[in-house]
């Protein structure tokens, strides 16, 4: 993982009413360190959208929770031009933290919408938003490796959304 990005697995406890799952805690400090969160956001998505790219210049972290769906979260270091790629569900949920100055967005993937729960360490400024942005299919997006692997046969090319990792 790009140096800051953490998956912290939940645990479901089930019983026969259904499930309970805490998706923040502050004791958390392996994944939440010293990090104050500011804001909680609920974002549904449809399938097949992609939500990329942007970051954040003034110091944001970004929490993100899939609660029902399927998502693909990516984040992209322009400096040493790695990608990371998280598979995050409902089914199996995860906290990933991700630190703002990383080119990051996600796609919703499989066949129903996704819904996105994230908690921000800064409040949304209306007024002077902090959100660099940049097209989600930008070529110049060229990874030199995804998930720590340079011979991933995706490499080299500009980032493609939607080419499945397992061809």
């Amino acid at each position: 993982m790009l140096k800051g990005i953490t998956i912290k697995p939940t645990k479901r406890f089930s019983d026969e009413r259904g499930f309970f799952t805490e998706v923040m805690r502050n004791d958390w400090k392996d994944v939440f360190a010293e990090d104050k969160v500011a804001q909680a956001n609920l974002s549904v998505t449809y399938p097949g959208v992609i939500r990329a790219w942007h970051r954040h210049l003034r110091g944001q972290t970004d929490y993100f929770i899939a609660l029902k769906g399927a998502i693909k979260i990516c984040a992209y270091d322009e400096k040493t031009e790695e990608l990371d790629e998280i598979v995050s569900t409902g089914q199996d949920m995860q906290v990933v933290r991700m630190p703002g100055h990383y080119w990051h967005g996600f796609k919703a993937v499989g066949n129903e919408p996704a819904m996105l729960l994230y908690f921000t360490t800064n409040l949304y400024d209306y007024a002077n938003p902090d959100e660099e942005r940049r097209a989600w299919n930008d070529p110049t997006l060229i990874p030199k490796s995804i998930n720590g692997k340079a011979d991933d046969p995706r490499v080299g090319k500009p980032w493609d959304w939607n080419q499945p990792p397992h061809k």
